[in-house]
């Protein structure tokens, strides 16, 4: 887990044209149900499907 995202899936910036399989794997992940969302790791050039974690509630 880093900053409350779990990573699911990396992929390869660099796929062929016309070619989105983060996309098409996020997509999977939702209709199973899980809130998953791709972002851009520019440090790693890939694609991350990741899911937030939900913030802990804090009992003060």
């Amino acid at each position: 887990m880093v900053n409350g995202r779990v990573v699911l899936q990396r992929f390869p910036a660099g796929g062929p044209r016309g070619s989105w399989p983060a996309e098409e794997y996020a997509k999977l992940r939702r209709q199973e149900g899980q809130p998953a969302e791709v972002v851009m790791d520019l440090a790693t050039d890939a694609f991350l499907v990741i899911v937030r974690e939900p913030a802990a509630d804090l009992v003060g």
